[in-house]
């Protein structure tokens, strides 16, 4: 480990939407059969498609015909064995957005499973990292396909794109992204789902996705700034992109957002003859009803909630099935001149299937002993803010102990890619937090025996030293808030950035101790000090306690009647913590 310059770190970040070429390794054993390559095997071999960080680069820098992209994916999809006419066999929803769209599949799949049906899911590696294992991305009936049918469908595709490639071509395989999609559409079809709910990787208009040709119903949830490299730097031109997945004839819905975004989404839609509608709120539909009750917390996932009940019943009801909810009086929209979907009561199949929703990783909270750990994948700043709100109600609705009684807020953060994190953190002050941990998306230093965590798109060094500036960031926050004066460059300990534990910064009197850890097992072992029961970690190395605010932390940490975690800033973050609190995750 001593002078590594390069490390495979946690999950697939490569965000983008492009190839690389590169060499592929021989899957193991040959030809496939069913004992030749274990999942592990295809998950390596599958991590050895990621495109490479120094061609995506060059990719944002010249950008390109991003049309050739939906092209490329079509011929990949040819030499697979499918043509775009077999994805209309899926009768899919497609769904886009920079927040929510995740959450909004998640209701969408669950409420109609609940009618019988049997369902596909897949999430793209553009939109967010699995938490745990890849195989999670592609799910049959809400439960992520087995390794072994993981395996034997990696290979059997894998297969035959070697078969079939091009002599002339410089890539005989497609990037991850686009091998992971193929693969969905091949399990879904095999499967014979009598749905698939397709979640956008990135934007829509390019992405490996948008090679649909006709879905029953396309979704846009809430749009943000995000992936400014490769969408635009303003919510008018990622409007543009998100819209893109919209097609001639096929119902489109979207909920409320800002005038021009969504001017240019009516404009997309014009352009095509989509006919797009405007959700009406979650309260529209409760009015007269009893409340709905919805499996994901935060406010904020009513506006998700309310797209995923206009998408079933539009699905429903195109494809002639009964029980789609009785239709209320409907009012005009004001907005945009967009019309507004229908105002319907919710059927006992759409409420449970809301009420039953579950989606690991986001406004999760899970409590152990005297710890209570608080997950939300948010990285963005609207879904960092509205990742406060739900902390700060969190915290109010808690059983009040009394003031004698000693309660600690820890922070454990971290923020990947080419994300700005300092407006987010500063969003993360309200929540009064004693102790702010940063730590890169490992769950342990070495992951060379976890294929489900290699990243080859980094080296260790640049997420560490990254993890540095998070901590500059915070303490820069502390110091605004007091006196300016006492500001000082942290450096590494004398081991260098790939040391168990930088060297924290000592803040002034009344700010936040910060502490930097080279993974999460050892922040896990530092907030936890053996309390949580369930934590099941190697022993502490020596130097975890190495630095004052450590070992003064560590007694703080075990005195307190109560400890608050909230985990925050990426998914891949909250993927490996989870990883760690709940073992049976990787099984």
């Amino acid at each position: 480990m001593k002078g590594a310059r390069s490390f495979a770190t946690s999950w697939p970040v490569a965000e983008k939407l492009c190839e690389a070429s590169m060499e592929q390794p021989s899957p193991p054993g040959g030809p496939f059969s069913a004992t030749s390559a274990s999942f592990q095997d295809a998950v390596r071999t599958l991590n050895s498609l990621q495109t490479n960080a120094s061609y995506l680069a060059e990719v944002k820098r010249r950008r390109g015909d991003l049309q050739t992209q939906l092209e490329t994916m079509k011929l990949y999809l040819a030499r697979s064995g499918l043509q775009v006419e077999d994805l209309d066999q899926l009768n899919i929803i497609h769904v886009t957005g920079t927040k929510g769209k995740g959450s909004t599949c998640a209701f969408t799949e669950r409420i109609l499973r609940n009618y019988g049906l049997k369902t596909g899911f897949f999430r793209s590696p553009g939109s967010s990292p699995h938490l745990v294992q890849v195989r999670e991305r592609i799910r049959i009936n809400g439960q992520p396909i087995s390794p072994e049918h993981f395996t034997k469908h990696f290979w059997r595709l894998y297969h035959r794109l070697e078969e079939t490639k091009d002599s002339s071509s410089c890539v005989s395989m497609p990037a991850y992204f686009r091998f992971l999609t193929l693969m969905a559409f091949h399990v879904f079809l095999q499967e014979k789902v009598d749905l698939a709910v397709v979640e956008v990787g990135i934007g829509g208009a390019y992405d490996c996705t948008n090679i649909i040709r006709k879905p029953v119903v396309c979704g846009v949830s809430s749009l943000g700034i995000d992936h400014t490299s490769l969408l635009g730097d303003t919510m008018e031109k990622i409007a543009w992109q998100k819209g893109g997945i919209f097609k001639h004839g096929v119902p489109a819905f979207t909920v409320p957002q800002p005038d021009g975004p969504l001017a240019v989404l009516r404009e997309r839609a014009e352009q095509i003859s989509c006919p797009l509608y405007l959700c009406p709120p979650l309260e529209a539909l409760e009015e007269g009803e009893p409340p709905l009750t919805l499996g994901l917390e935060g406010e904020h996932q009513r506006a998700n909630a309310a797209l995923a009940l206009q998408l079933a019943r539009c699905w429903l009801q195109r494809k002639d099935h009964q029980g789609i909810g009785e239709l209320k009086a409907s009012r005009p929209s004001l907005l945009c001149q967009l019309p507004l979907a229908p105002v319907f009561q919710p059927t006992s199949h759409m409420r449970h299937g809301l009420r039953d929703t579950e989606w690991p990783g986001r406004t999760q909270t899970l409590r152990r002993g005297p710890l209570t750990w608080y997950l939300d994948g948010a990285h963005t700043s609207s879904s960092v803010q509205a990742c406060v709100r739900w902390f700060r109600q969190a915290l109010h609705r808690r059983p009040k102990s009394g003031p004698e009684v000693p309660e600690v807020r820890v922070l454990l953060f971290n923020s990947t890619g080419d994300r700005d994190p300092a407006p987010l953190l500063k969003l993360l002050r309200p929540c009064q937090f004693d102790y702010a941990v940063f730590c890169p998306n490992l769950t342990e230093v070495s992951s060379t025996d976890n294929a489900d965590q290699q990243n080859f798109m980094v080296t260790l060094d640049q997420v560490l030293l990254r993890c540095l500036e998070h901590q500059q960031h915070w303490s820069r926050l502390d110091e605004e808030a007091a006196s300016p004066d006492l500001w000082s460059t942290p450096g590494p300990e004398a081991g260098g950035p790939a040391s168990l534990l930088l060297a924290p910064r000592l803040p002034h009197a009344h700010g936040t101790s910060s502490l930097v850890f080279s993974c999460i097992s050892h922040a896990l072992q530092w907030i936890s000090q053996g309390r949580d029961p369930d934590l099941q970690t190697p022993s502490s190395p020596r130097d975890l306690l190495a630095h004052p605010v450590a070992s003064s932390g560590a007694s703080v940490l075990r005195e307190a009647a109560a400890v608050h975690v909230l985990v925050t800033g990426s998914l891949h973050l909250v993927g490996g913590v989870l990883k760690l609190l709940d073992p049976s995750l990787s099984q």
